[in-house]
């Protein structure tokens, strides 16, 4: 069975993908993520129909500490952050958790 991607952010970030065909989502309005967004993020954590969750780097401040380290030490589904530019740990160590190996390391 194939796995979905689902993105969670607000309406404006999740508009692009699910024009893009993404069908699983969870629209958290930016005046609502400090109340909705752990709820929101751990929905699509249990649905065993996820492979990746897609989700704005900015939006992990607004997560309580457990749901943070909820999707920083999933696996499966794996947590793809975008828009943090260089400082946000980077697609490098994001690729390395989702398959367990740095594709990068140099000899």
């Amino acid at each position: 069975m194939s796995q979905e991607i689902a993105v969670i952010g607000s309406p404006d970030f999740t508009t692009g993908f699910r024009l893009a065909g993404v069908r699983k989502f969870e629209n958290v309005p930016n005046e609502q993520k400090d109340e909705e967004l752990d709820d929101a993020v751990m929905r699509t954590l249990d649905d065993d129909d996820v492979g990746i969750v897609v989700m704005h780097d900015d939006d992990m401040a607004h997560l309580s500490r457990n749901a943070r380290e909820a999707v920083e030490g999933s696996i499966e589904p794996v947590l793809v952050t975008l828009g943090g530019g260089a400082g946000s740990g980077g697609l490098r160590e994001q690729i390395k958790r989702a398959i367990g190996i740095d594709l990068m390391e140099e000899d």
